[in-house]
């Protein structure tokens, strides 16, 4: 009997192990938004990372985060540092990684607290016409083996779509006020 319950144990302590062989690791997400502003104006205050306080769902989550950064803010090479005691924020930084002028930044985030990760995102900035600019967001991330059984459970896809859209409607209402 006691053979028969040791079994039946590590069969149900199995099965999660074994799901989330077969359940992905990895997510992207995009969202885009359209500017009723030329690109060059657009993307002269996506460029700069500062500006995300103002617009980003993140950003905004803990009005006492403390910011701090380090280089020249628009410029390969610039970080801004976030520490919120708010798990929804956390600690981490964001470092400007690569720009092409007037098209796309491409941005590193990395995760100290509440969790480790360093993941990419970036910002594409493409002309509609002379009067409207297209921006979009996007973000990729990784979870590893076993926690990835959490995509069963949590639409990563939605969830960080949602922010990205929130805040880039947010940037779109300050850049058409100005």
């Amino acid at each position: 009997m006691l053979k028969k319950i040791a079994i039946g144990l590590l069969v149900i302590i199995a099965i999660p192990f074994i799901t989330a062989l077969f359940v992905q690791t990895d997510y992207s997400v995009v969202r885009s938004v359209t500017i009723n502003q030329p690109l060059p104006k657009v993307f002269e205050y996506v460029k700069l990372l500062k500006n995300q306080n103002e617009y980003s769902v993140w950003a905004k989550a803990d009005p006492n985060t403390k910011h701090s950064y380090l280089g020249n803010d628009g410029e390969v090479g610039f970080i801004s540092i976030w520490e919120s005691e708010n798990p929804e924020v956390g600690f981490g930084e964001q470092e400007i990684k690569n720009i092409i002028p007037n098209q796309r930044i491409d941005f590193e985030l990395r995760f100290f607290k509440p969790f480790e990760a360093t993941e990419p995102a970036y910002m594409a900035i493409e002309t509609v016409n002379n009067a409207e600019t297209k921006v979009s967001w996007g973000f990729s991330g990784h979870i590893d083996y076993p926690l990835n059984l959490m995509f069963l459970f949590v639409d990563f896809e939605k969830r960080i779509g949602d922010d990205l859209q929130e805040g880039l409607q947010n940037l779109k209402v300050i850049m058409e006020k100005n």
